[in-house]
């Protein structure tokens, strides 16, 4: 989970993902993640790991000049396995900060989509 290659496994909207620092995992990694935009366009968020316990926590920040992508991965053990909550807020920089409260609902969407392949993934 905390190898950002891994996003384009489970999330439709990822298109490619190249690790510009580190090797893997890990504190301090860089990741620029490509994603589809609206229509046929695509944007790249460049994501640092900002906080990383191997296992059970990570913690990045995607950045580009529209967006802000903060997400967090956390594994909790269970009797039967595992837990996984991916919490991931999305929000607009700049000139569109003001239409954070409109594009909630697609940003809403598309974190279902990303939910849906990441259970498939882990299934």
């Amino acid at each position: 989970m905390a190898d950002l290659h891994n996003f384009a496994k489970w999330d439709k909207g990822v298109v490619k993902v190249v690790q510009v620092e580190g090797n893997g995992a890990g504190l301090g990694t860089i990741f620029d993640v490509t994603v589809k935009g609206f229509g046929k366009s695509t944007s790249t968020l460049r994501y640092t790991t900002t906080e990383y316990d191997e296992y059970s926590n990570i913690l990045v920040r995607g950045v580009n000049t529209l967006f802000t992508s903060i997400d967090r991965i956390t594994v909790n053990k269970t009797d039967t396995g595992c837990e996984v909550i991916y919490d991931a807020k999305l929000t607009a920089n700049w000139i569109i900060a003001p239409m954070n409260l409109l594009l909630g609902k697609v940003f809403n969407k598309i974190g279902d989509t990303a939910t849906r392949g990441l259970r498939k993934a882990l299934a």
